[in-house]
């Protein structure tokens, strides 16, 4: 039976699959009997990619090459058949005549399946209708593919299965593997970048005792041979900070970070962190050196400076606008922190305006409250946020002239943080109050506060000179420049409940 006289009857689904299984397994069975095993075939040399093919066209026609891929259609036509070979750029049509492979050969190609994997060697021509193909001279069966590929009527464009499966999802939609492919481009361009500027890159632990340097709750694990409990690292921070005390100038990490969070559109429990620590530079140093990697990755990656999402243009091209967070606060919502003194008054604004606020939160932690709520939606031009309050900067330098506000922004596109970065706060003295202020919120409650790092304070007792610091979400960057609905379209394996949950 043929898998198309299956598909054609009346059987469910799942029996149509076991019957087109069966019919695979015997027809490798066949293969292995008869000494084609194409299981035994350890290489194949491809001289072109598809793409590579098409693009030059005018001078390889009437040449002979060799492709290798995917087989993704095929049609019978008697003596002659053609079908599409996809490859990592691409597809392109194969031609396949019995008077030039040969009858043996032409009868075993009539028994390939949509999914198995063919070496296509032949000469480049273009059909009547146009289109460029290779006319095949011999055809190699690399791989049987035993599971039939699914049908759009299936799942193709089921987004559960194309996240848990995401091999099929590559596969099936060219789409899913542009935007990755676009997403390795994204960051081998951060690197040349950086690289560029006189930055080494470095790796961290990310199986740390202490997970500080963001306010997130961190996954915890047990190292037997120690008998200590560990953490996932939640941020890049503290080691790399240790390396600027250490002498080495410029660093940055790109790696996994673990946050024991939910899952939504926007994040997930695994991501990708940057971050990345320049001497000698503040807070503004950190404002150019964003502006000018995010103009040079659009330029390099998209060819330019305009980014489009879900249909909105975000225009890289222009100067980033930059605003304090009390500013923002009073343009958006009407309430001017800079006339609110006391925590009193804070609470007052905070009722009036229906923002719930928890006992434990001070008057800072109100205006970012604030911010959250009338701010964040509207920032969808690339916009720096500056000068946030103390009480949710515990790594960052005071302002010299109003020590209630500290040398931070937030970088903020679509509506989305994008990055978060310092002048970092290099006084041991001040960052012990400041760890102990933490550890105060955590036993009242704040589960996401940091602990003290006492190696790290030894560390700033050594010295670190003046320095700039910065965070990127590299998953958030890939969905704007890839014009993805959500984190994990640009994750290859992203977090999912199980099944049978």
């Amino acid at each position: 039976m043929s898998e198309n006289q299956i598909n054609n009857t009346d059987v469910s689904y799942e029996e149509d699959l076991n019957a087109l299984m069966k019919v695979r397994r015997e027809k490798l069975l066949d293969l292995q009997n008869t000494g084609k095993d194409p299981f035994q075939i350890t290489k194949y040399d491809a001289t072109y990619h598809s793409e590579d093919v098409k693009n030059n066209f005018e001078n390889l026609e009437g040449k002979e090459v060799s492709v290798a891929g995917r087989m993704m259609s095929k049609r019978i036509m008697g003596k002659a058949s053609f079908c599409h070979i996809q490859d990592l750029k691409g597809t392109i049509q194969v031609y396949v005549a019995r008077d030039c492979v040969g009858d043996e050969e032409y009868s075993a190609f009539k028994k390939y399946d949509i999914g198995d994997f063919v070496g296509v060697k032949g000469t480049v021509f273009k059909t009547k209708t146009g289109e460029i193909s290779i006319h095949a001279v011999t055809l190699t069966l690399l791989t049987k593919s035993l599971r039939p590929l699914p049908e759009k009527f299936h799942g193709l464009t089921n987004t559960e299965l194309r996240y848990r499966q995401r091999y099929l999802d590559l596969v099936m939609n060219p789409d899913s593997k542009d935007t990755f492919i676009k997403r390795s481009k994204i960051i081998s361009t951060i690197r040349r970048f950086l690289d560029a500027q006189g930055f080494i890159e470095v790796e961290t632990p990310m199986l740390v005792a202490n997970a500080g340097g963001a306010a997130a709750r961190p996954f915890e694990t047990h190292f037997n041979a120690l008998d200590e409990d560990f953490k996932l690292r939640i941020s890049l921070e503290l080691y790399l900070k240790r390396l600027i005390v250490g002498g080495l100038e410029r660093v940055y990490e790109i790696g996994r970070v673990f946050r024991n969070e939910g899952l939504d559109t926007r994040h997930n429990p695994e991501f990708t962190l940057m971050e990345l620590y320049q001497a000698y530079t503040d807070y503004h140093g950190m404002m150019d050196l964003t502006e000018n990697l995010y103009r040079y990755v659009a330029k390099e990656v998209l060819g330019t400076t305009t980014i489009v999402y879900n249909g909105i243009e975000m225009d890289l091209g222009k100067p980033f606008e930059r605003i304090t967070m009390v500013d923002a606060v009073k343009k958006y919502s009407g309430v001017d922190f800079n006339t609110i003194h006391t925590l009193d008054e804070a609470r007052a604004a905070a009722k009036e305006h229906h923002i719930e606020y928890e006992e434990r939160h001070k008057k800072g932690d109100i205006l970012n409250l604030f911010f959250e709520e009338f701010v964040e939606e509207h920032l969808i031009q690339p916009t720096f946020v500056m000068d946030h309050p103390i009480e949710i900067s515990p790594l960052t330098k005071k302002k010299p002239d109003n020590p209630e506000y500290v040398e931070r922004f937030e970088f903020f596109m679509n509506g989305w943080e994008m990055c978060n970065a310092y002048s970092e706060l290099n006084d041991p003295i001040d960052q012990r109050e400041r760890f102990a202020a933490q550890e105060e919120q955590f036993a009242n409650g704040d589960e996401e506060a940091n602990h003290t790092d006492e190696d790290f304070l030894n560390a700033l007792e050594i010295g670190m000179p003046p320095t700039g610091g910065i965070g990127y979400g590299i998953d958030r960057m890939c969905m704007l420049m890839t014009d993805s609905s959500a984190i994990r379209d640009v994750l290859l394996f992203p977090t999912m409940k199980p099944l049978d949950k």
